[in-house]
């Protein structure tokens, strides 16, 4: 039997994407993404419910996601489920189903990196008080 293990999602960031790096020196991004999703009750009352999926990027995609990317960022996912086992220190065993990105398009307006977004004080200063600006 054939199979097929393909997801597309597009939604927003629930949180600022987090970085680290795994022993091999790999990055490893984390997201949280919140995808909408409307249907019509038995009633035919317009219900949306919100569904909340786990999402992992590795290596320059992950690096991308964490310095353009934060919380509220409308992005769009193509990847594959992956389930996650371990166990506890304390023996009992776990998983969780997530997403492993493949690519991640930034949706939306493009975003200054976190670095550029903030002024810097001697731009801070170039700036005009309200009350200087001529017209």
């Amino acid at each position: 039997m054939n199979s097929m293990n393909q997801v597309i999602l597009i939604g927003n960031l629930t949180r600022d994407p987090e970085l680290r790096k795994i022993p091999s020196g790999k990055a490893v991004a984390d997201l949280g993404l919140a995808v909408n999703d409307g249907y019509k009750d038995k009633d035919g009352k317009a219900v949306e419910r919100t569904v909340f999926v786990d999402v992992v990027t590795w290596d320059r995609q992950a690096e991308t996601c964490a310095e353009f990317l934060k919380k509220g960022a409308p992005v769009a996912v193509e990847g594959k489920l992956q389930l996650d086992q371990w166990q506890t220190d304390s023996g009992e065993k776990r998983n969780k189903l997530r997403v492993r990105a493949q690519r991640v398009h930034f949706l939306g307006r493009p975003a200054k990196s976190k670095a550029e977004a903030e002024p810097t004080p001697s731009q801070k200063a170039d700036i005009p008080d309200e009350e200087e600006v001529p017209f």
